[in-house]
């Protein structure tokens, strides 16, 4: 059951062919054997347990909530939860407990979602893998996959077998990590520059990024608030499309959200692709793609031509600039959020007391890595009087250019572009650490920032395995607020693919040998 799609197990609850309770204690028993992976911060054996029984009492009156009912998810740790800690991976916030929820966290809780905990990350979501925060880095459970433990050689004999494990990408590897190693069913993650398709595409799920606007931010702590959106993490397309369901719509505590109703959609099956236009955006094949992305990119664009779409070649031309444009307003708008955390209302306080410019200096010191107090210094000197014009007000008009250069493509006829997610598959964390973040995240965002830039949703797809038996995801990006025909095409691409369903020992032992192997599709006609 645990290898299943939400969907198929909402079926087995409401036929009552497994309990709520036991489903909960079973993804709780996994969180503990696979502890290794560090995928969460804080696990909320207590709440989640409370929330089951009450949900199996709903069950037995007949009365789910809806889909969600007693599935157990998890949630990435930057989202505020009332009575959880939420600490950002960050000195800053150790101990600190919200007084509400996030509407998100509440939407969920409301549809009778169990929530197991909070998911591990880069601190306040600074980087691209998970390996940032104060609680260490989260391991690919592809690490540990039979898969890759076949195809993977040790160097030398001496070589510790333990130090061979892959990242997981990020900044919201904690999620990407619980969804894969089957401890929960869905998780939510944020992307403000790819932080929820990245580590999608390294731990082999799909990662929803939704167009900015459609699903409230409030209680998200901010990074960068005109690009920072909450994504979607599950083992399938149609999951993500429930999970959107349960989540979109208008929210009066966020202004930026749309003031139109959403309607939750069920994702046809697609059995006729030739009124497809896909685009391929040439700029995509950025320094540093690997052969064997490239070669699946181009296998992936066969697929949809000899299935009848039409694949033109398309150019978003500023694209090369959007790396440089994205740390420059990133970087500003982080300078700006994090002014927040002074010592005074929540959070890490100094005891250095000389005066209360001292308490804030030391506050900030001890509370931030060196991570975060770079990107506090790189945003202020963007933000100053005499840079202002130069580098904040020039980078807001490339932006501009960007969001134009989508507008454009999709203006003449094309539906959804297809691009990599990423330059390579997952890297060993040794081999990741020799790089600094700021590069490592310059390197491994460029294929998914521009999406956030133009605010437009895109989806990672997990389609194949690597020569490394790791995962390689391919992205979708559709347009502003069309979230269906994405998702749908999605969900075609997805059945042809067919991808692996990961094996791992530790999950077929607690799964009491109803563990599947193949990847179940969700069973959406099952509901009622």
């Amino acid at each position: 059951l645990l290898g299943r799609a939400s969907l198929l197990v909402s079926a087995a609850l409401k036929e009552g062919r497994v309990a709520p309770t036991e489903l909960c204690q079973r993804c709780l028993s996994l969180i503990k054997s696979t502890k290794f992976l560090n995928a969460y911060i804080t696990v909320a054996e207590e709440t989640a347990l409370k929330q089951a029984e009450e949900s199996e009492k709903r069950y037995k009156r007949g009365q789910p909530l809806g889909v969600l009912d007693g599935i157990p998810i998890a949630v990435k740790d930057n989202f505020n939860t009332a009575g959880i800690e939420t600490t950002c991976a960050s000195n800053m916030l150790k101990g600190y407990i919200s007084p509400y929820n996030a509407t998100v966290v509440q939407k969920l809780l409301d549809q009778g979602a169990v929530l197991l905990g909070k998911t591990n990350l880069d601190e306040f979501a600074m980087g691209s893998g998970s390996t940032d925060g104060v609680f260490g880095p989260v391991r690919n459970p592809w690490s540990y996959s039979r898969q890759y433990k076949e195809k993977s050689v040790p160097k030398s004999h001496s070589e510790d077998k333990d130090s061979n494990w892959v990242i997981t990408g990020g900044s919201s590897g904690g999620s990407a990590a619980a969804v894969s190693s089957f401890t929960c069913f869905a998780a939510l993650g944020s992307d403000t520059g790819g932080s929820t398709r990245n580590p999608a595409a390294h731990c082999g799920v799909v990662g929803l990024k939704p167009t900015y606007g459609l699903i409230s931010r409030h209680g998200l702590i901010p990074l960068v608030n005109s690009m920072d959106v909450p994504g979607i993490l599950t083992r399938c397309v149609d999951d993500a499309a429930v999970v959107l369901g349960s989540l979109a719509g208008h929210d009066p505590k966020d202004s930026t959200t749309i003031q139109d109703n959403f309607k939750p959609f069920e994702l046809s099956d697609l059995t006729d692709v030739s009124k497809l236009s896909i685009g391929i955006p040439k700029e995509y094949h950025a320094p540093g793609l690997s052969s064997e992305i490239l070669a699946l990119w181009s296998k992936a664009a066969d697929l949809f031509k000899n299935a009848g779409a039409k694949v033109i070649e398309v150019s978003l031309p500023h694209t090369r600039y959007s790396i440089v444009c994205y740390h420059v307003l990133c970087t500003a708008e982080v300078a700006s959020n994090m002014a927040r955390f002074d010592g005074l209302e929540y959070g890490h306080r100094s005891d250095m007391n000389k005066s209360t410019e001292s308490m804030y200096a030391a506050t900030r010191r001890e509370g931030f890595n060196d991570v975060v107090r770079g990107r506090i210094l790189s945003g202020n000197y963007f933000l100053l009087k005499q840079n202002y014009e130069n580098y904040f007000i020039k980078a807001q008009k490339v932006r501009r250019l960007i969001a134009n250069d989508f507008v454009k493509v999709f203006g003449s006829g094309v539906d959804i572009l297809l691009t990599p997610t990423t330059l390579s598959d997952a890297i060993p964390y040794m081999e990741f650490i020799k790089e600094d973040n700021r590069t490592r995240s310059a390197q491994d965002d460029i294929l998914t920032q521009a999406a956030n830039m133009a605010g437009l949703p895109a989806i990672n797809v997990p389609t194949a395995l690597s020569e490394r038996g790791l995962p390689v995801g391919l992205q979708f990006i559709g347009r502003s607020f069309q979230e269906k025909q994405l998702l749908t095409v999605a969900k075609w691409f997805e059945k042809q693919v067919k991808f692996p369903m990961i094996q791992l020992d530790e999950v077929k032992r607690h799964d009491h040998g109803v563990f599947q192997h193949q990847k179940s599709a969700s069973f959406l006609e099952h509901r009622t």
